[in-house]
């Protein structure tokens, strides 16, 4: 059996020009990467406004196991399935972050013969978004310290400095660190931090503007600290607006590539959903929805996390209205719901995928809240049997969810046709009446615990002493009507990450609250969950090589 690294290494691509042009892109609209990935220019986006909408269908999926899910590559998968049907779609999705890359989990290609390539460039350096990221972010700390150095003209109290440093690595030395020891001229000594770029709001931010002028409105309102009266500092009173737009000028036009298959992938912005919003950018799925009569994006994670970042935060912020859902689940991720150790997966066993399959209730009741048709999918594996697959299907079907079974990792675009009809038919059928899940005016407090008891099934939310001061000074300061976008761990429906299948009635931990300006939502950090990952026992860096040819090998 080849590897995923093998198929795309083994794909033949077309020039990046020529799958732009099946979309009425013309080469002076592009701004190349070599052959195969190039930006979207602003003068093509400019163009796309007046056009008509597609359809709008976000794949998501249960919380993730040590099974595997595929919601990357059913998201592929069904944009080639399209493809098959003579349908006109695209792909949006997010890039993916070096730290899982050489962490646990590895790339966001998705995988067998329903991938996004070039694969290694993609997971990789790809286009330099996230290093131009990562510079904008350490910029304006830089700019911080300087400006407290130079004579500190704004009184920014050193005690209370909220901008942290960002690298696109699990690097877990980093989250608590000393800067400015050595002379008088090497700064101030202070305690600082540092989270992975993908859960840095420079992420957020690119993610949800619009345009260069709402990036530099958004870059202007992040608050960096607070001054010894407890008036916020922002980068606007830095000056370091202008500076952090000229990095990210680039960064800021999505990117183009191609599936196996040459269905036209918009890859583009990637923060994490456990501890970000988890959706890729505004921009690519805007521009997506102009180019072609479906767009598939999807959201990180369960549908816990990132479906309800997707609706609550994404859609609201951008005025996008979803036509659908994918659901997706694997039989084996069921069972181990069910208590099923991993080794014993390709088992059959009925009995655990009754009790695992609570987890897939969940989801499905979740979506729902908001209005929007659901399709279920479940990714095929050859150990599934046929007693298990009409299982979950009639629960599904009993629970007024479509249902489809996709092979698209086996056989790509053909294996996922059944899913790719059965979504269509229940675009056509069945009426999306998205909604918030929560108002603007409601409380911040009332949102968290809306959020927890509605989406998660807590019981009760326990707020830290510190966490209730903090939401009462973000009220004051009139960010009460913003969205929450929780921080919390992807592998249960709580915040303990070993409680697994549908936890009922418990109670959700509250630790941390802020506020991320100019992203225009509040983090809410729950349980041990961290911004900035660490590297397992055997990271996945271990195993990544390169010939002496230059071919890379044990990237997945």
């Amino acid at each position: 059996m080849k590897s995923d690294i093998q198929i795309a290494q083994e794909a033949v691509m077309k020039p990046i020009g020529e799958v732009a042009a099946d979309l009425g892109i013309g080469p002076e609209e592009l701004e190349l990467y070599g052959r195969y990935k190039a930006k979207i220019s602003d003068e093509y986006m400019e163009k796309l406004k007046d056009r008509p909408d597609g359809k709008l269908i976000l794949v998501t999926a249960i919380n993730p196991t040590p099974a595997g899910e595929g919601k990357t590559t059913t998201s592929v998968g069904l944009g080639q399935a399209f493809g098959k049907l003579g349908k006109k779609a695209i792909i949006a999705l997010r890039e993916p972050s070096l730290g899982p890359c050489f962490g646990i989990k590895g790339g966001a290609a998705g995988g067998g013969y329903a991938q996004v390539v070039p694969m290694e460039d993609l997971n990789l350096h790809f286009t330099g978004d996230f290093h131009a990221i990562t510079s904008a972010n350490n910029l304006l700390a830089a700019l911080l310290d300087n400006h407290i150095q130079q004579g500190n003209e704004l009184q920014i109290d050193t005690r209370q400095i909220v901008w942290k440093r960002c690298e696109d690595m699990n690097d877990r030395a980093l989250r608590n660190i000393v800067v400015g020891l050595g002379t008088k001229t090497d700064g101030f000594v202070r305690e600082d931090h540092f989270v992975i770029t993908v859960a840095s709001e420079i992420m957020a931010i690119l993610c949800l503007a619009d345009d260069m002028k709402d990036l530099k409105e958004r870059l202007s309102r992040i608050i960096v600290a607070y001054n010894y009266a407890g008036e916020p500092v922002t980068a606007g009173q830095l000056q370091a607006v202008g500076a952090m737009a000229a990095l990210l000028k680039d960064a800021l036009k999505p990117n183009l590539i191609q599936t196996l298959e040459h269905t036209p992938a918009l890859v583009h912005g990637g923060p994490f959903a456990n501890i970000a919003h988890g959706c890729n950018s505004v921009r690519a799925t805007k521009a997506a929805l102009k180019m072609a009569d479906y767009c598939i994006t999807e959201a990180g994670f369960g549908a816990d996390l990132g479906a309800e970042k997707f609706f609550d935060i994404k859609c609201r912020m951008a005025g996008l209205k979803p036509d659908a859902a994918v659901l997706v689940a694997t039989v084996r991720a069921l069972k181990y719901n069910g208590g099923v150790k991993k080794a014993d997966l390709g088992k059959e066993n009925l009995e655990a995928l009754e009790a695992g399959i609570v987890n897939l209730e969940k989801h499905i009741e979740n979506l729902q809240k908001y209005g929007v048709p659901v399709v279920v999918t479940l990714n095929s594996f050859a150990t599934d049997t046929e007693a298990e697959i009409a299982f979950v299907q009639k629960y599904c079907e009993d629970r007024n969810c479509e249902f489809a079974l996709s092979e698209v990792w086996e056989k790509g675009g053909e294996g996922g046709i059944a899913l790719a009809e059965k979504v269509m038919e229940t675009l056509e059928k069945k009426e999306s009446r998205f909604t918030l899940l929560y108002p603007d005016d409601m409380s911040l407090k009332e949102k968290i615990q809306t959020v927890a008891r509605e989406i998660y099934g807590a019981g009760y939310v326990n707020f830290a002493p510190a966490a209730l001061k903090q939401l009462e000074k973000l009220e004051q300061m009139g960010f009460g009507t913003l969205p929450v976008c929780m921080a919390k761990n992807q592998y249960s429906l709580s915040d303990d990450p070993t409680l697994l299948g549908r936890p009922v009635g418990f109670e959700m931990n509250v630790r941390e609250v802020y506020v991320s300006a100019g992203a225009g939502f509040v983090v809410v950090l729950t349980g041990a969950v961290m911004t900035m990952p660490g590297l397992p026992k055997h990271p996945a860096a271990y195993d990544i090589d390169v010939n002496d040819e230059g071919v890379i090998t044990g990237l997945f």
